[in-house]
């Protein structure tokens, strides 16, 4: 194996771009030459591919988004656009590949696979949901700016005495609003894996206020409902002076902590280290504070399971006698 090409895929998380580092760093280090890849699985389609060098890689390990850019590329499920791909790796001599996205691009790194060309998935994204690995690229520093916003939000609630009702992201995955409500001191959380009893929640606020505590935050996961919604069903059970706040694309972005740098660094590095050893259709993962991998099928097989003693353990905090 002498070249190896690396694309983003799906939504950008921060820490993508010192995956791409990690892979290329690694790879020249081995005597390979690396291909950036623009725009995911349109880009390998169209051939917009160019080498990576040092220089262009100099200062990405603390820029957010991603410098490859990303687009969703719904064609890369047929035949025939899999078939476009390859023309493309073979006229630039490309071997191998690495994907960085969430559990979706990794369906066209198994199939490039199944097509004798060996891809290895990193797990990119802030939702945190994709299976067998306890965190993903992006995620800690989509938390961290959440729970920024949730602390200013809350100086605010505090100061006029009302209930805030807070969106954060995550598709279907509730970690980002359950690790930003523990974090953030959340009277409640409402996540899509729990169910959740809107008139008890009303009446905790309500026993609340009547113990002097005036003010509350209350976090909800995108895929619930809105934070709009959250709130209108909400005054139906009470009396309060309460505000929605939609968090919104702001958690996507800005420069990744420095466990996103690390976690994307460390998991890059052993991305290369499966394609030397002629290993492909697999997804690189982190359990247990040990990088893994797993086989790319076994994931579309398995659900993502959040942490629900977070959820178990907010409540008992904020059990009112």
């Amino acid at each position: 194996m002498k070249k190896i090409g690396i694309l983003t895929s799906g939504g950008d998380a921060p820490g993508m771009n010192a995956a791409v580092r990690a892979v290329a760093l690694r790879a020249f280090d081995e005597g390979l030459e690396v291909y950036g890849i623009n725009y995911g699985f349109a880009g390998l389609v169209a051939g917009d591919i160019f080498p990576l060098t040092r220089e262009v890689l100099s200062d990405k390990v603390s820029r957010g988004g991603t410098f490859l850019y990303s687009a969703r590329y719904p064609e890369f499920a047929q035949v025939e656009g899999q078939l476009k791909g390859i023309e493309q790796l073979k006229k630039f001599g490309i071997e191998a590949l690495v994907v960085v996205g969430g559990d979706g691009s990794y369906h066209g790194a198994l199939r490039l696979t199944e097509h004798g060309y060996n891809a290895v998935g990193l797990p990119g994204t802030i939702d945190n949901d994709v299976p067998y690995t306890d965190f993903t690229i992006g995620f800690d520093t989509a938390l961290t700016t959440a729970v920024d916003a949730i602390d200013k939000i809350r100086d605010t609630a505090t100061s006029h005495q009302r209930v805030f009702v807070v969106e954060v992201m995550g598709r279907g995955a509730g970690d980002l609003a359950l690790w930003a409500g523990v974090a953030a001191g959340a009277e409640a959380i409402v996540v899509p894996e729990e169910d959740y009893d809107i008139d008890a929640i009303a009446k905790q606020l309500e026993a609340y206020r009547e113990a002097g505590h005036d003010n509350a935050v209350i976090v909800i996961a995108e895929g619930v409902m809105s934070a709009q919604e959250f709130k209108a069903e909400l005054d139906k059970h009470g009396d309060f002076d309460s505000r929605a706040t939609t968090i919104g694309h702001v958690q996507r972005g800005g420069s990744p902590t420095a466990r996103d740098r690390v976690l994307a660094s460390k998991m890059g590095n052993y991305a290369v280290e499966l394609l030397l050893a002629g290993k492909g259709g697999l997804a690189v993962g982190i359990e247990n504070n040990q990088i893994t991998e797993h086989a790319m099928e076994d994931l579309f097989d398995e659900k993502h399971h959040a942490d629900l003693s977070l959820y178990d353990m907010n409540n008992k905090f904020n059990q009112k006698d």
